[in-house]
C-alpha cells in the first residue's frame, strides 16, 4: 500500500528554475489535499569570516543585520507566493493554498536545512529542482541536492528543468 502523503517540503533557492518545480508541489498539493512546507535557507557567514564582521559592527548590530536579512527573504518569498496565487489559481485555489502552505526561512547549511526540516517537519515527500548551470548543464544533480538524496530517509521528487526558455518566462518577483 502507498503511504498517504499528508505534508510535503518544497525547498527553493529562489532561482527562476526552482519556480518550475513549485507548480509541482502545488499538484501534489491538490491531488493529495496536503499541506506544503516551503524552504528557502540562507547560507549564512563562515564563523571564521564572521568574527572580523561582528567586530566592525558590534555583536547586537551584527544580530540585527542578520534578522532584517531573514525578514526580507521571508517578505519576498510571501510576495512571489502571492503573484503565483495571481497568475496560476482560481479563487477557490487561493483561499486553500493560504490555509495550506507555510514558509520557512532558515539560515545555514543548505543540505543540513533541508534534512532538519524533513525530520522536525514530519514530511511525507520532499520536492526539489535540479539546477543546470551552462557549464555544467552534463552534471545530473547540484550539491545539494545529491547530498540530500545520500541522506534523506524520506521520498524525494527531484524535478528536472525542461530544455529550452522556461526560466526565461519568469518575471524577477515571480520565482519560487
Amino acid at each position: 500500500m502507498i503511504p498517504e502523503i499528508k505534508k510535503i517540503l518544497y525547498v527553493t533557492d529562489l532561482s527562476r528554475n526552482a519556480a518550475y518545480a513549485f507548480r509541482y508541489a502545488v499538484r501534489f498539493m491538490k491531488s493529495f489535499d496536503a499541506e506544503v512546507v516551503i524552504l528557502t535557507v540562507v547560507k549564512g557567514f563562515n564563523p571564521v569570516d564572521e568574527v572580523p564582521v561582528v567586530v566592525q559592527m558590534g555583536e547586537n548590530s551584527f544580530k540585527k543585520a542578520r534578522e532584517e536579512a531573514l525578514k526580507n527573504v521571508l517578505q519576498r518569498l510571501k510576495r512571489r507566493l502571492d503573484n503565483y496565487a495571481k497568475r496560476e489559481l482560481s479563487e477557490e485555489e487561493k483561499a486553500q493554498m493560504t490555509e495550506r502552505i507555510s514558509i520557512e526561512v532558515q539560515e545555514g547549511d543548505p543540505a543540513v536545512r533541508i534534512l532538519e526540516a524533513a525530520e522536525a517537519d514530519d514530511v511525507d515527500m520532499v520536492i526539489m529542482g535540479a539546477h543546470s548551470k551552462e557549464v555544467l548543464k552534463y552534471t545530473f544533480l547540484g550539491g545539494v541536492t545529491q547530498r540530500v538524496l545520500r541522506h534523506i530517509r524520506k521520498p524525494v521528487l527531484v524535478v528536472p528543468i525542461p530544455k529550452g526558455s522556461f526560466e526565461l518566462s519568469f518575471k524577477e518577483d515571480d520565482t519560487l
